[in-house]
């Protein structure tokens, strides 16, 4: 039995419940909302159609419905409009989190959480701060979903199974995140080399580096102006963590936690490779980075530590 909670019923929110529903990922979904009335509707869509899915029951609650919670996800605050960066986001979703924390943590002190509300690494920074949460049990979306964009592009350009694509990107999940390409490859082909190794008819482009970092950077932006939002591709990436937490398989993913030194890096919130399973993200896999990756990873560091100095936890 698999109890999550889900603060935020907007369209993230609701899409996670949605597919936590869908693959049978929970047993109990509790849904909170500051529109309880919101919270209430998304819940009844949800679970009028259960009969078709694994057995789940979705209902609106309190924060004390939390209690006994293995996994709690945090996706409330004020969504990106067109045009605006997360950072632009800061104090008003900090200032949401405040409100929520004290009384999620004291119903479920136990659980892991997760949070996805944008900018997702200082709300994470700011989540490890004030929660009591041990660090490991606090984990933020962060790179996974432009990790996904990442390897789905390449996929794209070559034709081939988005799980034979290893490629990461790390940093801040915004506009100082990058890749290291130096690591990146196609069943264990070096990505740039790819193409000429094939030997087939096709003809394959040549990888331009610019062009899916590009594609990689834009992407959210490129949603939200055309629809409004982003929320599906997101909310199957949440899932996902909640399903590699929840099977007891350790699992390495591009999530945000705190930094204790690693890369000679401390006290901020970032995207690396870490190991994910029961305990939440409880290792990190120091990849071998070289010389202008690792300027790269300070490069986004400094840039997430000058708003975390910029706003009041």
């Amino acid at each position: 039995m698999n109890k999550i909670t889900i603060i935020g019923t907007g369209s993230v929110g609701s899409t996670i419940a949605y597919t936590l529903c869908i693959n049978g990922t929970a047993s109990d979904i509790v849904m909170i909302d500051i529109n309880g009335e919101r919270a209430k509707g998304e819940a009844l869509d949800i679970r009028q159609g259960t009969p078709f899915c694994n057995p789940c029951s979705v209902y609106a609650g309190t924060y004390e419905d939390a209690a006994g919670s293995d996994i709690v996800i945090i996706t409330a605050g004020v969504a990106r409009k067109p045009g605006q960066s997360r950072l632009d986001l800061a104090q008003t979703n900090i200032d949401v989190l405040k409100q929520i924390t004290s009384r999620v943590t004291k119903a479920a002190p136990d659980a892991t959480y997760i949070i996805v509300s944008n900018p997702v690494d200082v709300l994470t920074y700011a989540f490890c701060k004030y929660s009591g949460i041990p660090e490991e049990r606090i984990i933020g979306s962060g790179t996974i979903l432009d990790t996904a964009r990442l390897r789905s592009r390449i996929s794209e350009i070559y034709r081939v199974n988005q799980q034979n694509v290893h490629a990461y990107v790390l940093g801040e999940h915004g506009d100082s995140s990058f890749i290291p390409w130096s690591l990146a490859n196609i069943s264990n082909v070096p990505t740039e080399d790819y193409a000429k190794s094939i030997i087939s008819s096709v003809k394959y482009p040549e990888l331009s580096r610019e062009e899916i970092e590009e594609y990689v950077r834009t992407s959210g932006a490129r949603v939200i102006e055309r629809k409004g939002a982003t929320f599906y591709a997101v909310s199957m990436s949440v899932c996902y963590i909640c399903k590699c937490i929840l099977s007891g398989i350790d699992t390495t993913m591009t999530v945000s936690t705190m930094l204790h030194g690693e890369y000679g890096l401390y006290d901020v919130c970032l995207s690396l490779l870490n190991v994910v399973g029961n305990g939440g993200a409880h290792s990190k896999v120091l990849l071998p980075l070289d010389d202008k990756e690792i300027k790269d990873l300070y490069r986004s560091a400094t840039n997430l530590k000058s708003v975390i100095k910029s706003v009041k936890l």
